[in-house]
């Protein structure tokens, strides 16, 4: 930056009265501030920068001037000098008047001077013989100009000093170039700190993100690698750099073409040539163009499938939230059961639960995955009996765009890839048509889905828990279940006890479901007396525990138990708990009152209760009942896994329910 040197001596005028104010004497030798010691090396290390950058300016405005009895100083913005380069002699003059490094050479320290005089005036000043306002520097002429950094402030300042005798108006002008100069160098250093921050900045956002990063050219080359790519692929980085895409990628011109003619290429599944095997990732492409809008390179990020799709089981729903903490029960054998379970919880073999519906058999493949280093991936469940044949197997293994009429263009995932690294419940597994056991068994022992459409091998790996309410063994004898299919999947078998062989659990299993649901339905709990308690316990529960939880929930929201469910007792007396608010519904007294309660019953209720009756009188032929019912067959199967019905039991459930 250029400085406009003026000629004129207000300055000085300015500057002595200044001293006179500042109380400066004129006999004063040295300056009136000087640090040494450990004071003194904090300030060089404060203005390090500064010091490193003027060292070379200072020793080239020294050498103009060699062996004319000059010397160089260099002060920082309070005036304090930092360094000082002259001729022998004149030098050992200026240390004689302690002029060293640590003295402050403002004007309240040793009054006029140019470098005190300059950081006061923000200008480039020069102060020779008399103009000096101490005596004692009388003999000296001195050139001094400010040094500011980008932002204008002044940072320090560097001055030529000689002998009076020696003052010239050019040596001023030195000194403003070699300001200039460090002024310019600050700047360049500071730009360059700058880019080597910005190239750090990015460095570290590329490797920061959980993603593989590739910045390629169009011609295919990969010029830029970040750490996660490597690692996804099983290259180092310097192996990465020198392949080109298209042996990495098979689809590299199908996304090329993409991106050059300004198509998105956003989160689409292709298969990366990794060092020892292919595999699926997702891929997403950016276009970067240059100012004229020309497109430079491409940017590549690849996650893994798994962790998109363990982000969208996140969001889906796909994860278990039954523990073996939220499983009540205190009967001796259920605790073996539950410790059996945890046991085998971290085993990668398969488990097969047996049990009557209701008692609890997804609740106990929850746990157990949640009880297993699998519970941080997703848990999926499907009930083989409630997908029509025609679409279980795209359920299980998924398919490609267009395999089949109504199929998404996109294609779409299969359970068992959505499950993969976790864990997949195949509920009613017993329920499964012949054919797909086929596959299944496949998919089991080799742990490669093919999606419906595709010719492609997909690498899973899902931990299978199955479920079922009939005796598979006895399927097998039938030919309704393949054998090899049975023993793959009854490895680990757990047998769940019907709530009828664990009454003691009864009372604990009511008392935790009054709290549950009334807390849920934000209704008071009602208590249930100890002769009511004692019915429960006699009662045989065919529906189990869901038949139970349902009863309550029943209570909470009538504070009444229905009729029916005592009819099946040896003695019909005791048929209300104890204080209740209303009158329980089943008086002959009211009528009136009784018809108003069914009609407040819980639709739920009605509705599970409508459609037993139906199944019932149809002898659970689907395709009548759907019918009779005004809904669709796949509507129904629905609402049958919804309310836990089997077609089997149709008719017993229809006797305690109605």
């Amino acid at each position: 930056m250029s400085r406009e040197m003026n000629p004129k001596k207000d300055y000085i005028i300015n500057s002595h009265e200044r001293c006179r104010q500042y109380k400066v004497e004129q006999d004063r030798v040295y300056s009136k501030k000087i640090i040494s010691g450990n004071e003194l090396y904090k300030k060089f290390e404060k203005k390090k920068e500064l010091i490193d950058t003027a060292d070379f300016f200072m020793s080239r405005l020294y050498n103009f001037v060699k062996g004319s009895n000059f010397f160089s100083i260099l002060t920082d913005e309070e005036g304090c000098i930092l360094s000082i380069i002259g001729d022998e002699t004149i030098l050992s003059e200026a240390f004689s008047l302690k002029m060293v490094p640590g003295a402050y050479m403002d004007e309240r320290s040793i009054g006029t001077n140019s470098m005190g005089t300059t950081l006061y005036e923000g200008k480039p000043v020069q102060v020779s013989g008399e103009e000096h306002y101490i005596k004692a520097y009388h003999r000296w002429t001195c050139s001094a100009s400010p040094i500011r950094n980008s932002s204008g402030d002044i940072i320090g300042s560097i001055d030529l000093t000689g002998f009076s005798e020696s003052v010239n108006l050019h040596t001023l002008g030195m000194v403003v170039a070699a300001a200039n100069a460090i002024e310019e160098m600050l700047d360049i250093k500071r730009y360059n700190e700058e880019l080597s921050m910005e190239k750090k900045f990015t460095e570290t956002i590329l490797e920061s993100i959980d993603a593989g990063i590739l910045a390629v050219d169009l011609d295919g080359v990969i010029k830029t690698v970040n750490h996660h790519a490597a690692e996804l692929f099983g290259y180092s980085q310097d192996e990465l750099k020198a392949m080109l895409v298209p042996e990495l990628l098979d689809d590299w011109n199908k996304v090329k073409q993409a991106v050059v003619n300004r198509k998105s290429f956003v989160d689409s599944e292709v298969y990366v040539n990794l060092k020892r095997k292919k595999l699926p990732f997702n891929l997403s492409a950016y276009p970067n163009y240059d100012v004229d809008q020309k497109l430079m390179n491409i940017v590549f990020v690849f996650v893994e499938v798994r962790k998109v799709r363990k982000l969208a089981n996140k969001i889906m729903g796909h994860q278990a939230i039954y523990t073996f903490e939220k499983i009540i029960g205190q009967d001796k054998k259920f605790i073996r059961i539950i410790d059996y379970a945890k046991k085998i919880a971290d085993s990668r073999s398969n488990i097969l639960i047996m049990g009557e519906s209701g008692t609890g058999k997804e609740l106990f493949a929850q746990a157990i995955h949640n009880y297993s280093s699998r519970h941080d991936e997703p848990f999926v469940a499907i009930n083989c009996g409630a997908i029509p044949r025609n679409l279980i197997e795209s359920e299980l293994f998924g398919y490609e765009g267009g395999a089949f009429t109504g199929a998404k263009s996109s294609g779409q995932p299969g359970k068992f890839e959505i499950a993969d690294g976790g864990t997949i419940f195949l509920d009613e597994i017993g329920e499964m048509p012949l054919d797909m056991q086929t596959r299944l068994l496949r998919v089991i022992e080799e742990g490669i889905v093919i999606r419906v459409g595709s010719n492609k091998e997909i690498l899973v790996d899902a931990r299978v828990i199955a479920a079922t309410n009939k005796d598979l063994n006895e399927e097998v004898k039938k030919g309704n279940f393949r054998k090899d299919l049975y023993y793959r999947l009854n490895v680990l078998p757990i047998r769940l006890m019907p709530l009828r062989e664990r009454k003691g659990d009864i009372p604990l299993l009511s008392q935790y479901f009054m709290e549950r649901i009334s807390r849920k339905l934000k209704k008071k709990s009602v208590p249930i007396n100890e002769e009511t308690m004692k019915v429960f316990v006699e009662y045989e529960w065919p529906g189990n525990i869901r038949e139970l939880e349902n009863l309550v929930e029943l209570i909470v929201n009538t504070e009444a138990i229905p009729d029916s469910f005592f009819k099946f007792l040896p003695d019909n007396t005791m048929k209300s708990t104890s204080d209740l608010s209303r009158k329980a519904y089943h008086s002959a007294e009211d009528e009136i009152e009784e018809e108003a309660f069914e009609e407040i019953l819980n639709l739920e209720l009605m509705e599970k209760m409508h459609i037993l009756k139906v199944l019932n009188r149809y002898g659970g032929n689907i395709t009548l009942c759907a019918k009779t019912l005004g809904i669709g067959r796949n509507t129904l199967y629905r609402k049958m896994e919804y309310y836990g019905i089997k077609c089997t039991e149709a008719e017993r459930a229809t006797s305690y329910m109605a």
